[in-house]
């Protein structure tokens, strides 16, 4: 039997320098001929493959229709789709039904789909890498005053990950039985561990046992009124889960972690700085705010350069950019993700957090809904947890009982909506302190005996989770460390 060439599909004014552009017109015939020979031939085809990945724009609209009508349970053949195209000039071009009846004459074996399939996309992943190329040159060579360089290597950078990302396999549908081997595999996770933690340890063990750790894809709200310790808490969590950080390697030279984690501090409130003074204190046990004025003598000095040495290792990377942009921050987070690992991401606060230029928002209720979703796309993408932290509506200061509520969150549908896990800070000192009686009144003795009862007292309430219970969790609080720490006590929980 004679062999039939390929088809030429290069029309006489097609420019020849298009030439070099990577496309194989041969491997797109041949799976567009497998699936009008056999529409079974889809369903062996990877779920990343999609129309505009054909280099030849009839092609991408023939497999769009064949799709299309295979989805639907219709049967895609030459005659029915011939019908569709008759009306379009580059089908008549080809050949009209005579092209579509030699895909299906040279049409490869069913069984050789995926392999063309993985050809027509490995191709088009170079087409695009050669578009991104080719932006990043232009924009490189324009003088926009409102777009830094800095500004384009993280567009670039963005477009790369996100390129590179479409690569990854998707899972699609999975039986039953992968699913609870994936389960059983976490639970037994869970049970080899030290608490019995499924996710990671916050280093605090009642929070822990109520969360049952930090859990990949998680987004959590912690979110107070200003001077409760909400960054605090967050910073407290972040250094503890730094500093136990350990690793396996993995045959194909990658790390696991196998405790604690590689953490990211998008700091738009403070500066590194400030934010490494309190972790100091922290860790040293000086008090922050002398550490700032200097007011330390030198066995306490030693006591901070010794903590240093201690923690400077730890893998906690900050970005104190102000104002940070929701695709600048998910930029950061997979930058990092690919350099150095990542495993807890932490955003104080996000309210200070920007939809960025051109994003098209009509009010500030908008724009919040587009961050928290932001943040939770970002979570399931990397697979780690995000904890955000929000400020609360004054709305809390005109009640009696000043506990926060879900209805206290400033934006709060989209916020409560989106996220897994709401926490809420609160210290009754706070508010008792300020309502100090007349001294040497009947009314003071009763008010200093609270203080003291209370005075480092706080409570982190849990006020919606996804995976567990709600309830309020008791913790010390040190406010000269601004450290939060483990109640000393029996009976922690509170259930609500």
């Amino acid at each position: 039997m004679p062999v039939v060439p390929a088809l030429d599909l290069r029309f006489p004014e097609e420019d020849s320098s298009v030439a070099h552009i990577p496309h194989n017109i041969e491997a797109e015939q041949a799976l567009l001929g497998a699936i009008l020979f056999d529409n079974a031939a889809y369903e062996r085809l990877s779920d990343q493959l999609t129309a505009r990945h054909f280099y030849e724009p009839f092609h991408a609209r023939l497999f769009a229709s064949m799709e299309t009508h295979i989805r639907k349970g219709q049967l895609a053949e030459p005659i029915v789709l011939a019908e569709q195209f008759k009306r379009d000039p580059s089908f008549e071009e080809l050949g009209g039904l005579r092209y579509l009846a030699d895909l299906v004459d040279r049409a490869p074996p069913a069984a050789n789909a995926p392999d063309f399939a993985r050809l027509v996309y490995e191709l088009s992943l170079r087409r695009e890498l050669i578009r991104i190329g080719g932006d990043i040159a232009v924009g490189a060579n324009q003088s926009d005053p409102d777009r830094t360089a800095r500004d384009q290597i993280e567009s670039a950078e963005q477009q790369l990950y996100t390129l590179a990302e479409t690569g990854a396999p998707t899972s699609g549908l999975m039986t039953f039985d992968v699913a609870l081997r994936g389960a059983v595999e976490m639970a037994a996770e869970a049970f080899g561990r030290d608490g019995g933690l499924s996710g990671i340890s916050t280093g605090l063990i009642d929070l822990d046992q109520r969360l049952g750790g930090l859990h990949g894809s998680d987004l959590l709200i912690l979110a107070a009124r200003p001077s409760m310790g909400k960054t605090a808490l967050a910073a407290n969590i972040a250094f503890n889960v730094a500093k136990s950080y350990a690793w396996e390697p993995q045959p194909d030279g990658s790390k696991k972690t196998v405790n604690g984690g590689v953490v990211a501090f998008f700091s738009l409130e403070m500066s590194a700085e400030q934010l490494a003074m309190r972790l100091l204190a922290d860790v040293s046990g000086v008090s922050s705010d002398r550490l700032r004025k200097g007011e330390i003598d030198a066995s306490e000095f030693g006591r901070v350069r010794d903590a240093a040495m201690d923690i400077q290792s730890a893998p906690l990377f900050i970005d104190a950019t102000g104002g940070i942009s929701i695709s600048k921050l998910t930029a950061r987070a997979r930058r990092l993700k690919r350099q150095a690992g990542l495993d807890l991401i932490v955003v104080d606060y996000l309210q200070l957090v920007t939809a960025g230029e051109g994003s098209r928002v009509d009010n500030r209720v908008q724009e919040v809904s587009m961050i928290t979703q932001g943040l939770k796309a970002l979570a399931k993408e990397l697979s780690v947890p995000v904890i955000a932290l929000a400020q609360l509506s004054r709305q809390v200061e005109t009640r009696e009982d000043k506990r926060p509520q879900l209805s206290d969150l400033r934006e709060s549908g989209s916020i409560e909506q989106d996220a897994d896990v709401v926490m809420f800070i609160y210290r009754e000192a706070y508010y008792k302190g300020r309502a100090e009686p007349r001294e040497g009144s009947p009314e003071h003795l009763a008010w200093q005996e609270d203080m003291d009862r209370i005075h480092n007292l706080a409570e982190v309430i849990i006020g919606k989770q996804r995976h567990g219970p709600i309830g309020t969790v008791k913790l010390h609080f040190n406010a000269d460390l601004t450290k939060f720490s483990n109640l000393a006590r029996e009976g922690r929980f509170e259930p609500h």
